[in-house]
């Protein structure tokens, strides 16, 4: 099935609209996926006609809102193929989601001298918040290296691998070389040494398929407004023996059994993970995005988006004095790159003037640029709405940028 990309772009009014005199062109996705109309759509009308805080109330408003709640969590469920709708945790995104684990897994399974591994390539928000896991009980980071192609040096994984290590916290995707990392290998190697594996699914739920029973992962977390919700909404999902042992994240409303000034018990999963009155409104909005998807078709998705990275990637390559960082064999429609001795921001804010949104900098991964030598990069990341007169325009304002500075 090969898609209708007018009809799919008419649903994204924030597309149709000029910038500076000029189509705009949107290549920043990932930072944030723009929003169909059918998501703003359910958004205003549930505000209209639904809106009520959610399990607390009798009254039919707060029933039909908790209904819709809880059925969002039963749909992503069966999106990634979890085996119980429990194991669904609404968190705040995937910061909170890795947050989360750090602190209520730390806090039950690690202690001083114990090791917890991520990789170089990690988001910010998957290697800080195992750092304060590992000063708080003076654990230690182990770190797996990657090549100068961008890909994990698979060869090194099973050296890290102690009888102290007690996780293994890895991107699925690299959001600033767009890498597909071989999870599910990974997580078979850390299983052998008796390691839970974490997937940091920010930038793999809107662009591959997932199932999370055929990974085997431990714990997967994402964003809302990485797959065409709204911000504020994320999900970890995690197996249940490890949420019947872990301690609550945070204190609050909706996740006691019983509160005593003697002593408080706690709700079980999700409950005990979801403090005080969740972003409910949010999660209609990400479960409005996930209808929308799975009409269009997952796999549709996935050819297309492969097919546009591969006629931007030999566009780009053609142009004299530009590389791109991040040549793994398996990528995602993310391309970093730089024109010789242009700074990233230079460009950036000059194809910003002709309509055409990037991202420049480290990209939250300041140890990825350590590794590629360089202060930051322009990214170009797609979306099934992108299309080749979208790369065509990059590829004109590149070289405009260059002869510029030329």
């Amino acid at each position: 099935m090969s898609l209708d990309i007018n009809k799919i772009r008419a649903d994204f009014p924030i597309l149709n609209q000029k910038i500076y005199g000029k189509d705009y062109i949107y290549l920043d996705n990932g930072a944030t996926t723009q929003k169909p109309q059918q998501v703003i759509d359910v958004v205003s009308h549930f505000y209209q006609h639904s809106n009520s805080n959610i399990h607390r109330g009798v009254h039919y408003l707060s029933e039909q809102a908790t209904l819709a709640y809880e059925g969002v969590r039963k749909k992503i469920q069966t999106f990634i193929h979890a085996e119980h709708e429990h194991e669904i945790i609404f968190t705040k995104g995937t910061t909170d989601s890795i947050n989360l684990v750090a602190f209520s897994f730390g806090e039950r399974y690690v202690k001083e001298g114990d090791e917890v591994i991520i990789s170089a390539m990690e988001h910010h928000s998957n290697i800080v918040p195992w750092q304060m896991l590992c000063e708080r009980k003076n654990a230690k980071l182990k770190v797996i290296p990657f090549d100068k192609s961008g890909e994990l040096e698979l060869d090194k994984i099973d050296a890290l691998f102690t009888k102290k290590t007690r996780i293994l916290a890895i991107t699925h995707i690299s959001n600033s070389m767009g890498t597909i990392n071989p999870i599910k290998e990974i997580i078979r190697k850390a299983h052998q040494a008796n390691v839970p594996v974490l997937i940091d699914g920010a930038q793999s739920i809107q662009h591959l398929k997932i199932d999370v029973q055929d990974l085997d992962c431990d714990f997967f977390a994402f964003s809302g407004h990485k797959i065409y919700a709204e911000t504020g909404i994320g999900v970890l999902y995690a197996k249940e023996k490890y949420l019947n042992e872990m301690p609550p994240y945070q204190g609050g409303g909706d996740m006691v059994d019983k509160v005593s000034f003697e002593k408080t018990t706690y709700l079980g999963a999700p409950f005990k993970f979801e403090a005080g009155t969740p972003n409910y409104v949010g999660a209609i909005s990400l479960g409005s995005a996930i209808d929308y998807l799975l009409e269009i078709g997952l796999e549709n998705i996935a050819e297309y988006e492969s097919e546009l990275l591969k006629y931007a990637t030999e566009k780009l390559l053609a142009i004299e004095e530009l590389t791109i960082y991040g040549t793994a064999k398996k990528k995602s429609a993310i391309i970093s790159f730089l024109i010789k001795n242009i700074h990233h921001y230079d460009t950036g804010m000059i194809l910003d003037k002709m309509g055409i949104a990037v991202r420049t900098g480290t990209h939250c991964t300041q140890p990825v640029m350590d590794v590629l030598c360089v202060t930051g990069t322009v990214r170009a990341s797609f979306a099934f709405y992108n299309t080749k007169n979208d790369v065509d325009k990059l590829v004109e304002g590149v070289l405009r940028v260059k002869k510029m500075f030329d």
